[in-house]
């Protein structure tokens, strides 16, 4: 299991530093030896696709990836020429994660459909399969889109592409065309019986490569009796399930009943021994959340940098 870190809105840091900050924390998840970065594409905050292509600029060997973008927001022939570009940009390391999102974000907020998600993402990567066939003409009629276009980015491999797949639909599209999945809210069980053997045998009746399962899984080194007040700091942070019904139904195959019951947190040794089982159930790719715990802003900026370096320590043992 390969280990990254993923990172989020860091609305604690004033406007002027974020993007600079965001920056910093790229080159420095690259100098500690992790294998990826990931970062979402986050309602009203920084721009993912150019975000990651700053960072791509600014390291050499890390790789790069969203987690994830909404379908809805771009048009795919659109989509295609930011993420051919941002390739470019990170000179071949990065991965586009897209997803279907929510109901709450897609039609709530930008007033968009959220009638068919399913057949949105199906049609979009029908036609992001054919740009990144290219350089060349893109020739894609389907439900949603009639695409006669050109594409002409750059002449290095298209970006993998891994689908935010919580359900059977899902997981068997990302299976025959994506490169793999990219999780949020899965617990072991989740993955394990629910997720992996669904994705892995769509993909093998494709006769495609064994697929990438990546999964955000919120980290946190800490005292043992601090651990129940870390979780809930977790869900407070990032959960609020009953938001998105997708993650309701995801939780379901599962033992947990919102992000915090999937955090591995504890002394170093429970930690570890966790995200063991997430290498057991079938992750491939863990992109930690780190969640920094404390009273303060000093006890909390010495716990993440106390997760970060253990994280960074057990790499190879992964």
């Amino acid at each position: 299991m390969r280990i990254g870190v993923m990172v989020g809105s860091d609305r604690d840091r004033a406007r002027s530093d974020r993007l600079s900050g965001l920056l910093t924390d790229g080159v420095a998840a690259e100098a500690a030896g992790f294998t990826s970065f990931w970062f979402p594409q986050v309602p009203g905050y920084l721009d993912a696709m150019t975000a990651v292509a700053l960072i791509g600029q600014a390291t050499t060997t890390i790789e790069l990836g969203t987690a994830v973008v909404p379908i809805q927001t771009r048009h795919p022939m659109i989509l295609a020429q930011q993420a051919l570009t941002t390739q470019a940009a990170c000179g071949g390391r990065f991965a586009l994660g897209i997803g279907a999102s929510h109901d709450w974000i897609i039609n709530g907020q930008l007033g968009l459909s959220y009638d068919r998600p399913v057949g949105e993402v199906r049609d979009n990567l029908d036609v992001l399969s054919a740009a990144f066939a290219g350089p060349g003409t893109v020739d894609v009629e389907n439900r949603t889109f009639c695409v006669h276009s050109p594409v002409d980015v750059t002449d290095i491999r298209p970006p993998a592409v891994l689908l935010a797949a919580l359900g059977p639909t899902m997981l068997r599209i990302a299976g025959e065309t994506a490169d793999g999945t990219i999780l949020w809210m899965a617990d072991e069980r989740a993955i394990g019986d629910h997720v992996v053997p669904r994705i892995t045998k769509a993909a093998e009746a494709a006769g495609r490569p064994a697929p990438r399962v990546v999964a955000g899984v919120p980290v946190a080194v800490c005292a043992p009796d601090e651990v129940d007040a870390a979780r809930r700091r977790a869900s407070e942070l990032l959960g609020h399930a009953h938001f998105s019904p997708n993650y309701v139904r995801l939780l379901e195959h599962g033992d947990a009943d919102d992000v915090g019951d999937t955090m591995a947190a504890g002394d170093e040794s429970t930690v570890l021994a966790r995200l063991r089982r997430y290498r057991d159930a079938g992750v491939t790719d863990l992109a930690a959340r780190v969640v920094p715990f404390g009273a303060d802003d000093d006890i909390r900026r010495a716990s993440g940098d106390r997760t970060r370096a253990f994280l960074a320590s057990i790499a190879p043992e992964l």
